[in-house]
């Protein structure tokens, strides 16, 4: 069975870490198995759609390196939506309702208050011809439902397995507002039959929408495609994800935090199965290792911590080609090989890379004791001989403290704010090698 899938945001406001998981996930099984990716955008919300949004997801699917095959946008394809529309009318299975949003909730207030599930009455089916009349004499519009048939809606979902809902426990939903605009749901199973989409990949919090979807399908097309409903993300403690967390944009990961893509992807790809959160440099690992079957129904937690763990480990992993672009897009132009193989395993984002280089090339001011100041320039009289590594270091401090008797704070301190200006930062073994025999002594001599 050939595979074709799509992912398709809303373009109401930036791609955010959730949907972005959704996309990472249905892109995986896409490329395991040799699919078809379409970028759907579902832009029938005419108010809340902007073009900037649209710019800004398929940009963060770039940067993520999620390509897709085809790309399709809901509001092109209004003609084909009011065809189906007057087809399910007159089949009917869709019938035309005009409760007040007032007048529902009274309906479902007094439903719950008898102990009895919230479902919609039905009322809309036994108006006459003069009740639609009087309705519309009053400036009422009509919303419209589609019917659902009282059977057994069943499917055998990839990660929840075997899902069944009974029709008459579901609420007749809503597909067409009071201007005769559709709403999501009829338009994406729409779009799903005719773009021929065999999987559909969402979050769990839709399972009760895909019952309904179910039987648009069959209305429609006679056959539904397979699901797979995938767990919420929690957050770090297993509670439900904060608002902060929730809409975390990529944009906002790709211009502030200051995180690489794979580690996203990494984390994304595992959150939640049974594989390890490792980092990775490619996604060829993650297409090779996908399986629906390592999906847990648990939710998964959501780190941000992990993130940044993850970040310095593929940072670890990246060879200077990789990054040298983005080093003199930085204004590191200078900054060679030599010099990231040496600083790259001690940085958790990239433009860390820029904080070593600024202390070894930018002037110290060190505001030093007179009598540190002595000491630190009777240490440079033992520093060894270049060519030094990253041995050089403890070598060296081991001379000194037995010439100084000092130890601890009062050997070490002085030594880092004469090299470096601060009382904290990089390891000085790395950093000695990159000052050099002459710039070491002379900071050391102030």
């Amino acid at each position: 069975m050939s595979v074709k899938v799509r992912f398709a945001p809303s373009p109401t406001g930036y791609l955010h870490i959730g949907n972005a998981r959704t996309a990472i996930i249905t892109w995986l099984f896409a490329r395991k198995h040799q699919g078809h990716f379409l970028l759907r955008i579902d832009d029938t919300d005419v108010e809340r759609s902007k073009e900037e949004y649209e710019h800004a997801i398929m940009d963060g699917l770039t940067w993520l390196g999620l390509n897709w095959d085809e790309k399709a946008n809901q509001k092109d394809r209004t003609a084909r939506y009011a065809e189906v529309i007057e087809q399910l009318k007159a089949d009917g299975r869709l019938y035309a309702c005009y409760e007040t949003p007032e007048e529902l909730g009274l309906k479902r207030k007094t439903q719950l208050n008898r102990g009895v599930p919230p479902t919609y009455d039905r009322a809309g089916l036994s108006l006459t011809a003069e009740d639609h009349k009087a309705f519309e004499a009053e400036g009422r519009a009509p919303h419209w439902r589609f019917k659902l048939n009282h059977a057994p809606i069943t499917w055998n979902d990839h990660i929840r397995g075997p899902v069944e809902f009974k029709g008459e426990d579901l609420s007749d939903p809503v597909v067409l507002r009071e201007d005769g605009s559709p709403l999501y749901h009829l338009c994406s199973v729409i779009d799903d039959i005719d773009f021929g989409i065999t999987h559909v990949v969402r979050g769990e919090d839709h399972v009760s929408n895909t019952a309904t979807h179910v039987q648009m399908f069959e209305a429609i097309s006679g056959k539904a495609p397979e699901f797979a409903h995938m767990s919420l993300i929690a957050d770090a403690e297993g509670g439900k994800l904060s608002k902060r967390l929730g809409s975390l944009s990529v944009k906002d990961i790709m211009e502030n935090e200051g995180l690489e893509a794979m580690a996203i992807n990494s984390l994304m790809a595992r959150l939640g199965t049974s594989d390890p959160i490792e980092p990775f440099t490619t996604m060829q690992p993650l297409i090779d290792a996908f399986d629906f079957g390592k999906f847990s129904r648990n939710p998964p937690k959501f780190d941000t911590e992990d993130l940044t763990r993850l970040n310095a480990k593929i940072l670890r992993d990246t060879e200077f080609n990789n990054v040298k672009d983005r080093l003199a897009e930085m204004g590191l132009n200078d900054l060679d090989e030599n010099f990231w193989n040496a600083v790259r395993a001690n940085i958790e984002k990239l433009e860390d890379s820029k904080d070593w280089w600024d202390i070894v090339n930018a002037p110290v001011i060190s505001n030093m004791e007179t009598e540190d100041r002595t000491f630190t320039a009777e240490a440079a009289n033992l520093l060894p001989p270049a060519p030094w590594d990253e041995t050089t270091f403890k070598n060296w401090v081991g001379k000194v403290k037995e010439s100084s008797d000092r130890k601890g704070k009062t050997l070490f301190m002085p030594l880092r704010q004469a090299l470096t200006g601060m009382d904290h930062g990089p390891e000085l073994n790395i950093l000695l090698p990159l000052l050099g025999e002459e710039k070491t002594k002379q900071r050391l001599k102030g």
